[in-house]
């Protein structure tokens, strides 16, 4: 290790210790702490192992698309079905203006955006619990980065079975504005941005799950209940616009049983999945075309792409936006790209972005499962098996590594 970089790292932790011990006799000290330590650790890190920009696609093979193993359980796909016919929305005058009840707001623990803004959202619908409920069932490691949606619906159905949830991409802010002018709030993921650095070059991009509860035409600007920053912030519907694309989009909607069919209204063709995922597919399409250096709108291609089975078009779409550069933290959250190369017999780009993906968050689940999957199309077994466990390890009730673990024990 150079000497320099050794003395900086021991300096810092000299530091941090300080600034601990200054917050020894403050209540919440465990959770100030953690947060201290947690960014001491990864800016340790990144002197030590500085950090690169995310690769780039290596020279293209022969594509060879492939079906087994199914490599998750919980990426059912779509079959060739004809969509269930469903209402167009009535157009609706909207009010210039609306403000919704705010529920009581809740500062988020380490890495607890998802579990925060749920539990503000269901507090709206009279819920007791708060964001440690969740994170109990749906992150039982502290330390893990991301919530992913499906685990937030897994949450409401299961332990708030009193709510439906739903949740859809392709969203604009008319939908917005409609469901709230409904009386429904509305949680959206979407990009944020940190205010410094955890680590030399960091480029302070994340993900974040926002509460929206109201909008405001002559100020163009949302209400927000922002578990990082703070109850009842504006957001100028252009910044919310730009910064939503990041996630193709997606929001997600829980409402009473009674108010089912006044959702189903609201959302007209959206209701069914099939056509709300082709929607999204054709407006990723067009934003690729009108916007061509926008790495978002061809990673939201790809992601479409990856829903209908269309590998070989979802890899060149990632491709396309891994060339024009993607956030550092990209597959912490987002992991369409391993599917496509996955089922398209890419290793060498699957693996790269993996090693990448654990490089920023070692203790990612998802990336451990996909790193697994690969080491298995590699003929390595026994490192696949070591993948899968480790993944199970950071998240016991991770099905997917569990699913992974079963078949590849069984098909040695």
């Amino acid at each position: 290790m150079n000497k320099t970089k050794w003395w900086l790292v021991v300096g810092l932790i000299i530091l941090f210790g300080g600034i601990g011990m200054s917050y020894l006799g403050e209540p919440d000290f465990q959770a100030r702490w953690l947060w201290r330590w947690e960014r001491l650790r990864v800016y340790a890190q990144g002197i030590l192992d500085p950090v690169e920009p995310p690769p780039t696609p290596l020279p293209q093979p022969a594509i060879a698309v492939t079906r087994h193993p199914t490599p998750t359980q919980t990426d059912n796909l779509p079959q060739a079905t004809q969509p269930t016919p469903t209402s167009t929305p009535t157009p609706l005058v909207l009010p210039s203006a609306i403000t919704l009840p705010a529920p009581r707001w809740e500062r988020q623990d380490i890495n607890n955006c998802g579990p925060a803004a749920l539990a503000m959202y269901l507090r709206y619908y009279g819920w007791e619990g708060d964001q440690f409920d969740i994170a109990e069932l749906v992150k039982p490691q502290r330390d893990d980065r991301n919530v992913n949606v499906d685990e937030l619906a897994y949450y409401v159905r299961t332990r708030a079975g009193w709510l439906n949830i739903e949740y859809r991409v392709g969203g604009d802010l008319n939908l917005l504005k409609r469901l709230l002018a409904a009386g429904f709030p509305v949680m959206i993921e979407e990009s944020f941005y940190f205010e410094s650095p955890f680590y030399p070059n960091d480029d302070l991009w994340a993900a974040h799950y926002n509460l929206l509860t109201g909008y405001d035409d002559a100020t163009e600007t949302f209400i927000s209940q922002n578990s990082y920053y703070g109850a009842n912030l504006k957001v100028g519907y252009a910044d919310l616009q730009r910064d939503w694309q990041t996630f193709n989009y997606l929001y997600l909607l829980v409402f009473r049983p009674d108010q089912a069919q006044t959702i189903r209204d609201l959302l007209g063709e959206d209701w069914d999945i099939e056509a709300n995922r082709q929607k999204a597919l054709e407006l990723a399409q067009n934003e690729s075309q009108t916007d061509p250096q926008n790495a978002f709108a061809w990673f939201n291609l790809g992601t479409n792409l990856v829903y209908f089975e269309r590998y070989p078009e979802a890899a060149l779409a990632y491709d396309q936006a891994r060339q024009i550069g993607l956030p550092q933290r990209m597959y912490r959250y987002q992991f369409g790209p391993f599917l496509a190369y996955f089922h398209t017999g890419r290793m060498d780009d699957l693996m790269a972005i993996v090693e990448y993906a654990l490089k920023r968050t070692p203790n990612s689940e998802e990336a451990l499962l996909w790193r697994g999957w690969a080491h298995y199309r590699q003929g390595r077994l026994q490192e696949a098996v070591a993948d899968f466990r480790a993944a199970l390890e950071q998240n016991p009730t991770y099905s997917d590594a569990q699913y992974a673990l079963n078949f590849v024990l069984g098909n040695p």
